[in-house]
Order: C-alpha cells, then structure tokens, then sequence
C-alpha cells in the first residue's frame, strides 16, 4: 500500500467508498452524495491550499483522508480538522493509522499544534480506533447530528502534535 496525493482520477473510486456510508450509515451526518465535480474541486482546494488530500492506493483505492482549517478565522490557524474516510477492505488493516499518522505528520510540519476530529457517538469502532491512536475526548454534543430521523451526538477528540 502506498499513501499518495489524489488526483481527478481518483474521483470515482473516492465517491464510490464515501457515497455508501453516506446513504446507509450515521458515520456522517450528511446526506449529500459526493459528486465527480465536487471532489475534483475538493482535492484542487487542498491543493491550493497546501493542505493533503492523500488515498491509499494498493491496486485501487482503499481509502482517503484530508484535513483543512478546524474553523474560520486566523485565531484557529493553528489547529486542524480531518477527516479519514475507508473502505470495507481496508478497515481493520493498519490503513487508517498510516493515513491518520501521515495527515498529523503533515499538520505538525505545516505549524499545526493540534488536530481534532468529529466522530458520530454510534460509531464505536471509530472510537476505539482514535483512544488507540491517542486521541483524547474533549466533548461530547449531544444531539447535534441528524440523520435517519433521529438526533446523534457528535464526539470531539483531539490530538496535541
């Protein structure tokens, strides 16, 4: 497996991983489906950016990950927000740990001192993942998240680089 870049290329097989968690899980809140053109905005902007939009490549893509500001302004430059996204193939594999480790990697080399992710309360395994990769719980929103017809609380874990 090698972790890269993504390109326009990659598009489909981005939408093709993130498109069923959003139809069929509260992995994510949203109910938009990723689309061709927005993820090839997407990557351009991080590119843009200086900020990574990486896949994991082992004879097709097996996941992504990205990270951008935590929020507005210039007194949150210094934190980071990411996102890290796979598919069923990849999980339990060591795939998001080297993605998850190279997005921190990234944002600690660009002057971030900490990273911070959104993860749905009902999505235990990704909960367990982050204690594991050291990421502590730093709130708990309760009922922030909406999707199925029910209210889900949000789990802010953080990280110091």
């Amino acid at each position: 497996m090698i972790l890269r870049p993504a390109t326009p290329a990659d598009a489909p097989a981005i939408a093709a991983i993130w498109n069923p968690i959003i139809r069929e899980t509260t992995v994510t809140f949203t109910t938009e489906e990723k689309t061709f053109e927005g993820l090839v905005a997407d990557i351009a902007l991080r590119a843009a950016l200086y900020q990574p939009f990486l896949v994991a490549d082992h004879d097709g893509v097996l996941g992504f990950a990205t990270y951008g500001a935590f929020r507005a302004g210039p007194g949150y430059a210094h934190v980071g927000e990411y996102t890290v996204i796979l598919g069923p193939a990849a999980r339990g594999q060591g795939v998001g740990r080297a993605m998850l480790g190279a997005l921190c990697d990234h944002a600690r080399a660009a002057g971030l001192t900490q990273m911070i992710g959104g993860i749905s309360a009902e999505n235990a395994t990704a909960l367990a993942f982050h204690a594991r990769m050291e990421f502590a719980e730093i709130a708990r929103l309760p009922g922030v998240g909406r999707k199925f017809g029910r209210f889900i609380d949000l789990v802010l874990l953080a990280r110091d680089l």
